[in-house]
């Protein structure tokens, strides 16, 4: 009998085991420097990112799907609005510009490591998902450090709600410097309450040179209830990522769970158009490329006290909604057929974001609704992945950094690996 207890016992530890590896990992990172250029975030985030990376990439034990991390920048993004105390306002282009170098700097250092970045790449590969934070560290912390999930109108949450949703984590890692210290504890307080941490998942990483002067406030951009954007979302990559969370960040998110749902609208390239691609069967079908967005969306948009959780999801005819916060967020992945898909389809929608290389089908949007009689989408433009003069010094081009981060590229990796 004792010998049956101790087999359960050993199962159970396996399990237990088993279920941690699977765990997502964090990286706290304290507010970017200002002006936050290219070579100051290099200078500042580089070490850290590259610190996290190498520890996991280096671990033992992989899990099939490989590790996944999540780079969590604290910073007050977040400015109070009026006489509304859930009213926050941020400056897009300010946001998606740090995003679109933190992912170069993900990008550069998963390349320089050999690590696959882009999602479920295998046990070798580093899923990383930069998510922002609202936290002010000149501002005195909370008196009451109780868990609670406080939303405001904008996708971002604060530093409690943060801590009290995104849980259970396999490691922490946090910045050895006296701001990495200051947010880590700040952190500490309120996530010491959620998940008990052994000493040994908590691992200090080096910190890079941070500057600081005085800029001057931003101007404010206005959020949208409808957003879209397209593309094929093949083998998600950075890029994919960094268009994904940029376009979330303009939704417009409404606090009474009887108002209208902010949308999402997401035009994925359905399989048909895909067939003369390069590399065509490697290309995944439409099914799973919805199923990673949605799940990389979830990362930004779901929020539960119960932690990690599978989003609620709904199939009509062809087009896949998951919705997110009680419904306050729904996300429509529908089919591509063509240049246009629902921006043509449907009048009643705002903005549209593109990356350089989908401007000029921003274009031909507007210049179609306009035939149409509509008014045009206000478009927003993120932007490109860039290697700019990374750690190793410049570059070729930047159109050869761009190439090996795309789909195509990946596709074509895994065609060698075939041979």
């Amino acid at each position: 009998m004792e010998g049956h207890h101790h087999n359960r016992r050993q199962h159970e530890q396996h399990q237990q085991h088993r279920y941690q590896h699977q765990l997502p990992s964090l990286l706290l990172l304290p507010p970017p420097p200002h002006p936050a250029d290219h070579a100051a975030l290099i200078a500042a985030y580089e070490p850290p990112i590259k610190a996290a990376i190498t520890k996991l990439k280096n671990e033992e034990d992989h899990s099939e799907r490989g590790s996944t991390l999540f780079v969590g920048i604290a910073s007050p993004i977040l400015t109070p609005g009026g006489s509304d105390p859930r009213e926050r306002s941020l400056s897009w282009p300010m946001a998606q510009s740090v995003l679109a170098r933190v992912y170069s700097i993900v990008a550069i250092v998963c390349a320089q490591l050999s690590v696959p970045s882009e999602m479920h790449a295998g046990p070798e590969s580093i899923d990383v998902r930069v998510v922002f934070i609202d936290h002010d560290p000149s501002k005195p912390p909370p008196q009451d450090y109780r868990p609670a999930i406080n939303v405001n109108n904008t996708v971002i949450v604060d530093l409690p709600t943060f801590a009290s949703a995104y849980h259970p984590w396999k490691q922490i890692f946090h910045v050895n410097s006296e701001p990495g210290y200051g947010l880590f504890s700040s952190y500490l307080k309120i996530y010491e309450r959620i998940q008990t941490l052994r000493q040994d998942q908590l691992i200090v990483v080096e910190s890079g040179l941070a500057f600081t002067e005085n800029s001057p406030s931003p101007i404010q951009t206005k959020t949208h209830s409808v957003v879209c954007l397209g593309g094929t979302f093949d083998h998600l990559h950075a890029g994919h990522k960094l268009l994904l969370t940029a376009a979330t960040i303009l939704l417009n998110v409404p606090d009474k769970p009887t108002a209208v749902p902010a949308r999402f609208i997401i035009g994925i390239t359905g399989d048909e158009l895909l067939k003369r691609k390069k590399y065509a069967e490697f290309v995944q079908p439409w099914d799973l490329r919805v199923t990673n967005v949605i799940e990389f969306l979830a990362s930004i948009l779901q929020l539960s006290k119960s932690g990690w959780g599978n989003p609620d999801v709904t199939k009509k005819d062809d087009k896949v909604i998951a919705r997110f916060r009680d419904g306050a967020i729904e996300v429509h992945c529908v089919v591509l057929q063509d240049a246009f898909g629902p921006t043509t389809a449907e009048k009643e929608m705002d903005v549209l974001v593109v990356s350089g290389e989908t401007r000029s089908g921003g274009d031909a949007v507007n210049a179609r609704r306009r035939e149409l009689g509509w008014h045009e989408l206000e478009i927003f433009e993120v932007d490109v992945l860039d290697a700019g003069d990374s750690i190793d010094g410049p570059t070729k081009t930047k159109k050869d950094f761009a190439t090996k981060i795309s789909s195509t590229a990946i596709r074509e990796r895994k065609a060698e690996a075939r041979k």
